[in-house]
């Protein structure tokens, strides 16, 4: 096999980071947030250094943080009950994919993925001897269902869903869930959910889980990320749910490939759960994404739709070149213009060219407001 869906596109990713500091442009590429995290969890770090979190944790993970997790999820807004055993700490989200797949997929069954999607969905799926069928959202990144049934076959084995979505910032709402589950009821179809912006919700918008789902909780590996959270992806602990069944069928791979995680992160991420305010993290990057799409309006770049959640914004940028493809665009403005993105087609296995470009808004209020203030100056 000459390309493995999508491997190349990492160095997308790489690449206009790269970029970014060679030419000393601001960076608003990725989504590596560039300021500090909350002193309390260095804290409580440096508490587990000193206690005796030094060798492996048990394979579902360390049980203080189990326990904290299923509290935290019953104070949210929208409360997910949980039971312990139907959690399973994990060292990163795209872990939790890869070994979700192990666990369900056959040589030759066929996964959805709905794209524009992260780089690794497609690749994790052709490793575990699957095949992926991508099927493309709307122009307003919405589902179109009726299109969407097409892609279901006989050998459709999971479908990935992602949200908040990155890099659209779309939310599915509890409708999207009812739909999704309407058209795979009468088949065995699991579903692997990566919510790992679920903190991120903007406005009026709240954060539905798939494991809300009384029917689609049963076929769900519903995954999320301290790290993308607490802004600590590099303490390498994630946390998936699922039905007690699921779960034992992923931890009995998982202890095969990875077994635990992080273990003093995983005590320092506990005690941090016992104070941990969501409200405050969600209005930080709320009051990020207003600057960020307040400010772009006094630029030729044009916001469709602001970001429902995540930390991403998708922006057309053909008011300003409707010539130059989103690659070259993204190049050009990184270099000539010093304000990093990426371009939408690194977000399909496919094609090549898009409308539209990503930014981040997970850096610095300073950092935003003097990369859009340099754009308004120089575009």
């Amino acid at each position: 096999m000459d390309k493995i869906y999508g491997f190349t596109h990492y160095s997308f990713f790489t690449e206009m980071s790269e970029l970014a500091t060679k030419h000393g442009s601001f960076d608003l590429s990725l989504g590596l947030p560039d300021f500090d995290i909350d002193e309390r969890l260095k804290t409580f770090l440096k508490e587990s250094a000193g206690l005796d979190h030094h060798q492996y944790e048990p394979l579902a993970g360390n049980p203080l943080l189990i326990e904290n997790i299923v509290a935290y999820n019953t104070r949210r807004e929208n409360p997910i009950p949980l039971r312990t055993e139907e959690i399973t700490i994990v060292p990163c989200a795209t872990f939790a994919l890869y070994t979700a797949l192990k666990s369900t997929l056959n040589q030759g069954d066929e996964v959805i993925i709905i794209q524009p999607s992260y780089y690794t969905y497609g690749p994790s799926v052709v490793m575990n001897g699957g095949v992926p069928v991508y099927y493309d959202l709307d122009n307003d990144f919405t589902v179109n269902w009726e299109k969407f049934q097409n892609c279901i076959s006989e050998k459709t084995k999971a479908i990935i869903v992602n949200s908040p979505q990155n890099p659209t910032g779309k939310i599915w709402k509890k409708e999207d869930w009812n739909q999704l589950y309407a058209l795979i009821k009468d088949r065995e179809i699991y579903l692997i959910s990566e919510e790992i912006y679920d903190t991120y919700c903007y406005d009026d918008a709240e954060h539905y889980s798939s494991f809300l789902h009384p029917e689609l909780k049963k076929r769900t590996f519903c995954i999320f990320s301290f790290g993308k959270m607490f802004h600590t992806s590099g303490w390498k602990v994630s946390y998936m749910i699922s039905s007690a069944e699921l779960t034992a069928l992923f931890q009995a791979h998982q202890q095969y490939i990875s077994y635990s995680a992080n273990a003093p992160a995983q005590y320092a991420l506990a005690k941090y759960l016992e104070v941990f305010d969501p409200h405050i993290n969600k209005s930080m990057m709320q009051k990020k994404r207003d600057i960020f799409n307040e400010m772009i309006r006094d630029t030729p770049l044009q916001v469709e739709q602001k970001a429902e959640g995540s930390v991403f914004q998708v922006v057309n940028f053909r008011n300003v070149s409707s010539t130059m493809s989103d690659v070259d665009f993204s190049k050009w403005l990184t270099i000539e213009k010093k304000v990093a993105c990426l371009p939408l087609s690194a977000f399909y296995n496919s094609r090549q060219n898009s409308d539209y470009i990503r930014f981040s808004f997970a850096k610095k209020d300073d950092v935003i407001i003097q990369a859009l203030e340099h754009l308004r100056k120089n575009l």
